[in-house]
């Protein structure tokens, strides 16, 4: 059976739609990480990570980007109305704050005396305390 090849993947290496789809971005930040914004109209704004989105590299940050919703009540008991809410930036927008100094920094990889990789300051050399899952 053959297999139908992705349109805009013709002259590259023959991909199906799906493996497309199912691609995901490596990013810098995790849930539960406190950030600032370096560029847009949120410039200079902190706050904490709530949702990640992988797919397109963006993140959601408490506080920051908000924007007002049209929403309509789904059931009798529930108000329609315009809510405020936090739309995702790119990641590359952002940058993680220094656990010992609070200021934005780059970061950097290092395997601990366990095995497990974890995430370096390149400021100051603090280890970033591990995201909790939920």
């Amino acid at each position: 059976m053959r297999v139908n090849v992705y349109r805009k993947t013709r002259g590259k290496r023959n991909r199906t739609r799906h493996e497309i789809n199912a691609e995901r971005e490596k990013l810098h930040v995790a849930t539960g990480d406190t950030v600032r914004v370096v560029r847009g109209d949120d410039r200079g704004k902190e706050g904490k990570i709530i949702r990640v989105h992988t797919k397109t590299g963006r993140v959601v940050i408490e506080g920051v980007n908000i924007v007002k919703k049209h929403r309509k009540a789904r059931r009798a008991e529930e108000q329609s109305g315009i809510i405020e809410m936090p739309a995702p930036l790119h990641a590359s927008n952002v940058m993680l704050l220094d656990p010992k100094s609070g200021a934005p920094t780059r970061t950097r990889a290092r395997v601990d005396d366990e095995g497990r990789k974890e995430r370096i300051s390149v400021k100051s050399g603090d280890a970033f305390a591990r995201p909790t899952k939920k």
